[in-house]
């Protein structure tokens, strides 16, 4: 049977044991605290308990160093002899080191496995928070995926959706008839975010093969949870790239899995470091939508976990649902720190032995505030508590070790490669060379046709028996005299026989798979 995860010595001598129940780990938790009060090695500490447990994990590592969980550490390491008068301190008889199983993922590609997901399956309102667009541009965005819905386009990667943009800017009149206004300025302004998304590098984040969640929910023929790591330290140089992929796999988390209710232990457990990124300049639709999902999620099993600075950074109604709380030292130079340092204390059930708003102004490095969930879910007692040490490696494995981790992954043969299948881009290129050859052809044989057609013109005003008009001129303008009129051509052809086919999309617009 699971046991529960320690977190290190609390009381008055730091002698009694702190641990987070495994049977409310999935109602979520908040590690906080000003940048160097120990929040990184907090991560590490109850990640290792999780995979101990045999919980599968996610987090990102902003900083490189989570990295260490692969290797274990060292009595030559110079904390060694502090490490150990912690263990000692605070009861943890059988501390020692050891390493624990990770896998590497890298949306570049150069740290990890590279991690993809495609267009269609991120949805129009994930996007349309990557790319930052206003109102009238999401509706485009939203025109392009009811389109690609329809009509079968699928939207794999970036120039998926930038030739839909395209063919839809070609057509923007006839689209307008049935979707509403399609401006081409808008549709401008997202090729440009696209470029945008481009230098940052997020090409490589849209494609093919994409992530399979249960590629991240493993665990080992020993019983540990698999550690998957995401390499977010060039990632964090684009945070709206960043805080978006972590949405979507929330919210593909929440779509695929199953109910489960209470488990005895989560099915996986989400790290989401860095947590402000995903709140700021957030739409109100969108923060609505992440706390339904805060909300939800936790009965499918999965537990999500905040990792910022201050509590303040996370919106009040999902903060109110995280029960499990590590709260480092806040420091309060300001009459604003000040009343979020209150603000802060103020949610923790009170200890009558301290003031927790002086406590967690005080705590030192690598010492926390700390309130679990105990029995039916109630909020502990809030307890300063000596954070256990590590028993991976306090700091980042070496490139070359890295390396050799991933070699020996089983994932490098499913992801290494990508596959580029025939998708919107190569369909509506294939329809633009068939509309230009139809009309190179037509124009062609109305050419051919053009002397016959003056003589019998000129036979019948001869023989007086009618005058006709038409000229070869005006045969022309029958035909279709562009690339973009054959395209408007066969759009409408084809809407006016759409049967309204759409796939299914969830509650964050990514599409929605079953079970």
């Amino acid at each position: 049977m699971a046991t529960d995860i320690f977190i290190g010595g609390g009381g008055a001598d730091y002698s009694t044991q702190q641990f987070l129940k495994l049977g409310y780990a999935n109602r979520h938790g908040l590690i906080a605290g000003a940048t160097g009060t120990g929040k990184t090695v907090t991560l590490q500490i109850l990640a290792e308990g999780f995979s101990k447990a045999g919980v599968p994990v996610f987090l990102a590592d902003v900083k490189g160093d989570l990295s260490g969980l692969a290797k274990a550490g060292t009595e030559t390491h110079k904390l060694h002899g502090a490490f150990t008068d912690r263990a000692e301190t605070i009861g943890f008889a059988n501390y020692g080191y050891e390493a624990f199983p990770v896998s590497f993922w890298d949306i570049f590609g150069e740290q990890g496995h590279p991690v993809r997901t495609t267009v269609s399956e991120m949805g129009p309102l994930l996007l349309a928070r990557l790319l930052e667009l206003t109102e009238a541009q999401e509706g485009v965005i939203n025109i392009a995926f009811r389109l690609a819905d329809e009509e079968g386009l699928p939207l794999l990667d970036l120039k998926d959706l930038q030739a839909l943009l395209v063919w839809i800017g070609e057509n923007a009149k006839d689209l307008s008839l049935r979707y509403g206004n399609v401006s081409s300025s808008s549709i401008g302004a997202i090729q440009r975010r696209l470029l945008v998304i481009e230098n940052q590098g997020g090409t490589g984040l849209f494609g093919e093969p994409a992530l399979a969640l249960s590629d991240l929910m493993r665990t080992t023929a020993e019983g540990r949870g698999q550690i998957n790591i995401l390499a977010a330290d060039k990632l964090m140089a684009a945070p709206g790239l960043y805080a978006t992929f972590l949405l979507w796999l929330l919210s593909e988390l929440f779509e695929e899995l199953p109910e489960v209710g209470d488990p005895e232990k989560p099915k996986l457990v989400f790290f989401f470091d860095e947590a402000h990124l995903l709140f700021d300049d957030a739409p109100k639709a969108l923060v609505d939508k992440v706390e339904q999902v805060a909300r939800l999620i936790r009965s499918k099993g999965v537990g999500v976990y905040f990792i910022t600075q201050n509590p303040a950074d996370i919106p009040e109604d999902i903060l109110g649902q995280l029960g499990n709380r590590i709260q480092h030292a806040l420091r309060a130079f300001t009459a604003k720190d000040r009343k979020e340092l209150r603000m802060a204390a103020e949610t923790y059930r009170e200890n009558p032995a301290f003031e927790t708003e002086v406590a967690i102004r005080e705590v030192g490095v690598g010492e926390a505030v700390t309130s679990m969930l105990q029995k039916k879910g109630v909020p502990g007692v809030v307890e300063r508590t000596l954070i256990r040490p590590p028993s991976s490696q306090l700091g980042p494995i070496t490139t070359a070790e890295r390396d050799a981790f991933l070699k020996q992954s089983e994932m490098a043969l499913k992801y290494q490669k990508p596959i580029d299948r025939k998708s919107a881009y190569e369909i509506l290129k294939t329809r633009a060379e068939t509309a230009a050859k139809e009309a190179a052809a037509a124009e062609e044989a109305a050419e051919e046709a053009a002397p016959q057609l003056r003589e019998f013109n000129a036979a019948r005003r001869y023989s007086g028996k009618g005058v006709s008009r038409s000229t070869s001129r005006s045969t022309k303008k029958r035909q279709p005299d562009s690339l973009s009129g054959a395209l408007t051509s066969a759009v409408v052809k084809e809407l006016s026989g759409t049967t309204g086919r759409r796939l299914v999309r969830g509650i964050l617009g990514s599409l929605f798979k079953g079970r």
